[in-house]
């Protein structure tokens, strides 16, 4: 399920296919990526009740992909993960829940990086999966203290997501990892990048090498393929 935002779910379908073992295209797995750009925005529905709800839409395109016989779904969007447990209950195929993968893929690195039973982890998304604590809560039931962005991150992480990603203009770089080096800086082990357009960021600007970053789309591309019953490449 993608289109939350267009470009976030593209680059979910390249990273999948990069992370694919395969020398033919018969060994790549068969997908299919329903772009629903038109999604009503998920952080205005979780900020203003009032706002248009995204739930409806999400339903209709689960029980669309279930249709066509998908075994299982993955949808590229962290604070879609607000609205998806409704959906879930009203669908037999599985949901891969890209909050828990990137979430367990966070716990291991901060713990393999500090050497802590219960370090910090840093997150970086959006307003409404902050507000409504998904990452917060995830990382707690793993044993692992969250650590929020300030009010002024906050405000600049927005803006790399909505005025440059979205608005399809070239992410800042330098204003990222400014980002990140100030979770470093309050103790974090690992930094979640926990939407979706800031794994666009990352996909653009070649951060894998980058230790201290847990990318949500690689999380979550890593975790279709297993769930595929292959092993993704390192």
């Amino acid at each position: 399920m993608g289109g939350l935002g267009p470009l976030a779910g593209a680059t979910f379908l390249r990273v999948l296919t990069l992370l694919t073992p395969a020398t033919n295209d018969q060994e790549h797995l068969d997908a299919v990526l329903l772009s629903h750009a038109t999604t009503p925005d998920r952080t205005a529905r979780i900020k203003d009740a009032s706002a248009p709800d995204p739930t409806p839409v999400l339903l209709a395109d689960a029980l669309r992909l279930q249709a066509i016989g998908a075994a299982f779904i993955a949808v590229p969007c962290n604070t879609a993960h607000e609205f998806l447990h409704q959906v879930q209950g009203q669908v037999e195929v599985p949901l891969i829940d890209i909050v828990d993968v990137t979430a367990a893929a966070a716990a291991e690195r901060a713990r393999t990086t500090s050497g802590e039973s219960a370090p910090r982890v840093g997150v970086l998304a959006t307003d409404g999966t902050r507000a409504a604590g998904i990452y917060a809560t995830a990382l707690r039931d793993l044993g692992v203290e969250p650590v929020d962005t300030t009010d002024d991150e906050q405000r600049e992480v927005m803006r790399i997501i909505y005025d440059q990603v979205k608005a399809g203009q070239p992410s800042d770089l330098d204003a990222l990892l400014r980002l990140v080096d100030a979770m470093v800086e309050k103790g974090c082990a690992a930094v979640v990048l926990g939407c979706t357009e800031l794994s666009v960021a990352y996909d653009e600007h070649r951060l894998s090498s980058d230790p201290r970053l847990v990318d949500s789309v690689d999380s979550l591309a890593r975790a279709t393929i297993t769930r595929a019953g292959r092993t993704p490449l390192a």
